[in-house]
């Protein structure tokens, strides 16, 4: 296990692949840890470097009380993007990692070499959403929203199937303070005026069953972008690279290669 601090706050990531292979960052999503990208890191880790991060609140990184703001969640990648001494990035981030990913592009552009927004927008619901949300997770914890969230996380034919048991556990693994922390980070959250000025070329991907991003709302964040190429995923939901990682890895490995002589 690797750890990095960042205000006095313990970030867990880990990293495969070779250590001078040009780096690939991943960023997971509200609920989720690290693991949400094995399947994908298993099929690019020998020739890229993954780094990948368990968010603050989430995982096994610390979850100090909040509320938390998606600057200090983007913070704890800068510094250790910084620490390791990361160029040439490629950003993977999904839904909250989607608009943690928008936020480092406009903070490090010259570190930015390009960038994949799954299932994400430059503002994801509204505060009363987020409002709701954090008073069913105090009044019904986790446990009691699950089939909910897992309902919005995933196409049909992969809920009925019998994986769905690992990704209930992880988020159920997930610290109620953080995951609500996360909530309230995403309740103010609003992307849209930065989003227009990055210039790193972006991948933008949407789940045509993803009940909690639905693919106009992410088609939405490639029309903003200046230099984006959208694809819709068929029978997917919000978190592509879980049901399918082949399909997601292949999506990546061909945008790292259409982009790397632009």
């Amino acid at each position: 296990m690797a750890w990095h601090v960042n205000n006095g706050i313990g970030i867990h990531w880990r990293e495969d692949g070779p250590s001078d292979a040009q780096p690939i960052v991943f960023l997971n999503s509200l609920g989720t840890d690290l693991r949400l990208w094995d399947g994908v890191v298993s099929a690019l880790d020998t020739s890229y470097r993954c780094v990948r991060i368990d968010t603050r609140g989430h995982g096994l990184s610390d979850a100090p009380s909040g509320p938390y703001k998606l600057e200090e969640l983007t913070s704890d990648i800068e510094t250790l993007v910084q620490q390791l001494d990361l160029e040439e990035i490629t950003l993977v981030g999904v839904s909250l990692g989607g608009m943690m990913a928008q936020r480092l592009a406009a903070n490090m552009p010259n570190r930015i070499a390009r960038a994949v927004y799954s299932n994400t927008a430059a503002r994801m619901g509204t505060p009363k959403l987020w409002a709701d949300r954090i008073e069913s997770v105090q009044r019904c914890d986790l446990d009691g929203i699950a089939d909910t969230i897992l309902d919005r996380w995933f196409g049909a034919d992969f809920r009925h199937s019998k994986d769905i048991s690992y990704w209930r556990n992880m988020l159920l693994r997930t610290p109620t303070h953080g995951y609500m922390g996360c909530c309230h980070a995403l309740a103010q959250a609003d992307l849209t005026n930065s989003v227009v000025t990055l210039r790193a070329p972006a991948l933008v991907i949407a789940g045509s069953e993803d009940g909690a991003s639905p693919p106009d709302v992410v088609e939405s964040l490639a029309s903003a972008l200046p230099i984006a190429r959208f694809d819709v995923l068929d029978k997917l939901g919000h978190l592509p690279m879980a049901e399918q990682p082949a399909t997601f890895s292949r999506l990546v490995l061909e945008f790292i290669e259409d982009t790397a002589h632009a």
